[in-house]
């Protein structure tokens, strides 16, 4: 991909400097906020980041004002109630929630197959939704809901958590700016262990790639946009145990370039090698481990700051995995910027999930 065609491609993204500029708790972007907070809610508590994304929320108090979570599982409702993310909320059912006076956005946080339709709910009701990954199994219900908030020119952002990390934010500014050159590879691994119950939970989906590998296809796409051909190849390491695609690859095909992203969930210390690089015939980036980031960096020639071949990049500290996510919802929904990720991009993504999961596009 050269960097004319990542630019039609790759939605705004302007207005950058060095990374540690970027950090939204700096000065000039808290300068630039509106003083009013925004009355948020949550809906639901059951995917794997709910608690998360509720603790964030209710820390950016400068932004937010939590006015109350739904739960409709009155199970889930009485464990939780007491538990610190969300001891002293006011619990509402869905209905009282959205007919809160004021109410401007939703955290959609239920199991993965009720995201969609209750973020149509919230939508339906007229607020933005920051919801979570992936987006269900039906591509053309997720069309059908980016399309309503389209026509009612509210958000709906997705929860893929690496975003606004520094790291891969370094990566977004390198393939736009033209520092790799021409990417010609990506290469992608998110795996981890997990116990017997959460394999009971996830068999029903499409496998790893589809609960843990979508993250990384956000960022393929963000790097190369909508793949023209999409392979999934999955393997089952259990079946004494359960149906689990526990160990999926995918490769991506491009006009000028290729990409693979791994996933499993059977990797001792899988975390630990977690990685994202991208390759032009220019440059490298090279994410590894994600989460804390680590940036190596190799362009081919003495490029602003950076001398040629391979070095350590410094990175600011990330304040949290969702802040600036959650800090960038707000300036959305206050107008004071558009979106770097367009329904466009959303839609590329949660297709190129479906195919490289092996389940069917309906």
């Amino acid at each position: 991909m050269n960097r004319r065609k990542f630019l039609q491609n790759a939605g705004q993204f302007t207005g950058m400097g060095f990374i540690a500029a970027s950090l939204t708790n700096n000065s000039k972007t808290r300068a630039g906020r509106s003083s009013k907070r925004i009355k948020v809610g949550q809906i639901g508590t059951a995917h794997a980041h709910a608690g998360g994304k509720m603790a964030t929320l209710r820390k950016l108090s400068e932004y937010y004002e939590v006015v109350g979570i739904a739960e409709p599982n009155p199970d889930r409702r009485n464990k939780l109630k007491n538990h610190s993310v969300y001891r002293g909320l006011k619990w509402l059912s869905e209905e009282q929630l959205l007919n809160t006076a004021g109410l401007r956005a939703v955290a959609v946080e239920t199991e993965i197959p009720e995201l969609v339709p209750t973020g149509m709910r919230c939508v339906s009701a007229g607020v933005h939704i920051h919801l979570d990954k992936p987006a269900g199994l039906s591509l053309v219900e997720f069309k059908k809901l980016l399309d309503e908030a389209t026509r009612r020119r509210l958000t709906v952002q997705m929860g893929y958590m690496f975003r606004y990390n520094p790291a891969f934010k370094f990566c977004f500014r390198a393939v736009q700016e033209g520092w790799l050159g021409d990417v010609f590879e990506v290469d992608g691994v998110i795996s981890k262990t997990i116990g017997a119950q959460q394999r009971k939970e996830l068999a029903v989906f499409p496998g790893s790639m589809f609960e843990l590998g979508c993250h990384l296809i956000d960022a393929m796409v963000k790097v190369l946009g909508k793949p023209d051909k999409v392979t999934g190849f999955s393997r089952r390491t259990r079946p004494q145990q359960d149906n689990l695609a526990d160990n999926q690859l995918a490769v991506f095909e491009y006009a000028g370039s290729t990409a693979t992203i791994r996933s499993a969930l059977i990797e001792v210390a899988g975390q630990q090698r977690r990685q994202f690089v991208v390759c032009g015939d220019k440059g490298t980036v090279d994410i590894r481990p994600l989460e804390p980031p680590k940036l190596l960096f190799a362009p081919d020639r003495q490029l602003k700051k950076f001398q040629k071949g391979y070095q350590q990049v410094d990175l600011p500290p990330m304040p949290g995995r969702y802040d600036e996510q959650l800090i960038e919802l707000a300036r959305i929904i206050n107008r004071q910027k558009e979106s770097e990720y367009p329904p466009e991009h959303d839609l590329a993504v949660q297709e190129a999930v479906l195919k490289a999961s092996g389940a069917p596009l309906n």
